[in-house]
Parts: structure tokens; sequence; C-alpha cells
């Protein structure tokens, strides 16, 4: 795993929602000196998209030879 333990916070939210039915939101919070060892953080370049999206035909053989690979 590339963070280590105590990079991460993993906060757990309940609440009863109006029909009586609880309901839960699960937060991960990592810390930004991780993000930026893995080049994640936001402020560093690498993080931002910096040209265009490969073409229509890129995906779609992409989507193809995982179909392939899958084995039923």
């Amino acid at each position: 795993m590339p963070f280590a333990e105590e990079e991460l916070r993993i906060d757990l939210m309940c609440r009863m929602d109006e029909d009586g039915h609880w309901r839960g939101t699960v937060a991960l919070n990592a810390d930004a000196r991780a993000l930026r060892r893995l080049g994640l953080h936001p402020d560093q370049p690498a993080s931002a998209v910096d040209g265009p999206s490969p073409p229509a035909w890129w995906h779609a053989a992409g989507e193809r030879y995982a179909r392939r690979g899958r084995r039923s």
C-alpha cells in the first residue's frame, strides 16, 4: 500500500434519515505529504491534465481488450 497507516484518516458519519433509516458516509483523508510523494497533490503540475484526452477509438479499444481478458 502506498500510504502508511498514520498518513490516512477514515471517518464514519452516521445519521438517521427522515424515513427512520440509518445513513452512513465514509470520508477518507490523506496527509498532503503522502500525496506529494506520489505526485498526486493538487499543487503539483503532474496532478493536472496537461493535454487533450485520447481519441474515442483509444477508449473503445481499451474496453474491448478489458472484456477479452475476463474469464467467466
